[in-house]
């Protein structure tokens, strides 16, 4: 279900009624603290150039031999939960999961394309750079544990909830052929993979270089 609108404004409501849906929210399992609907680790425009400038440019690698079983996702976080778990807790809001940590009910907005979803099934964890593209890149030379703890990155900007099917339409491509269809999140798109990248050591091509650099000069910082 599509939420395109919702309230600026909410009713107000008694100390005591306040207190009883807390109460209430904590046996249910909605997450105590607002959620940030943002990866962290976004860096600011000018540590990403200073990034950018320091990747390695190369012939970008072939997928011959790839699979997404060498990236093993995805992994138990903490009791029950598993790493896409965490990341539609952290980038949702109101969420309440289940004794099994799965997400029950919650509202998740897309940067990608603007929309906003009530239901957890429609939702996608993108991984910002691609693991295909990771392969491509210099993930093929890594051990499988290496390939495993980029595939669940939760320190760096390398996991976002998104539209199902915007992620879908991504699937495996750089910035050079496929760009966030809201052209306002784009900055921050670049200065996610920019990061993601230079961070892991992985390499990217010239084609790629330049859509960063352009989608780069769209930031104000």
């Amino acid at each position: 279900m599509r939420v395109t609108r919702f309230p600026a404004r909410f009713p107000r409501i008694t100390r005591h009624a306040a207190a009883v849906v807390l109460t209430a929210a904590a046996l249910v399992g909605v997450s105590a603290q607002p959620a940030s609907a943002s990866p962290p680790g976004i860096p600011s425009k000018a540590t990403a150039q200073s990034q950018l400038n320091a990747l390695t440019v190369a012939t970008q690698g072939s997928t011959s031999g790839y699979s997404r079983d060498l990236f093993p996702h995805w992994i138990t976080i903490s009791g029950s939960c598993n790493t896409r778990e965490q990341v539609l807790k952290r980038d949702g809001t109101s969420v309440v999961v289940d004794s099994a940590c799965a997400a029950t009910s919650g509202r998740w907005y897309s940067p990608y394309d603007g929309a906003t979803w009530t239901a957890a099934s429609d939702v996608d964890i993108d991984h910002v750079v691609p693991l295909a593209e990771a392969w491509r890149s210099g993930a093929n030379s890594w051990a499988t544990s290496r390939r495993q703890s980029f595939a669940n990155d939760l320190t760096r900007p390398q996991l976002i909830a998104v539209t199902d099917n915007v992620n879908q339409s991504k699937g495996d491509q750089d910035p050079s052929t496929w760009q966030p269809p809201l052209s306002s999140y784009r900055c921050t798109y670049s200065k996610m993979w920019i990061t993601v990248k230079y961070s892991w050591g992985l390499t990217l091509q010239s084609s790629e270089k330049s859509a960063l650099q352009s989608m780069l000069n769209t930031c104000s910082f």
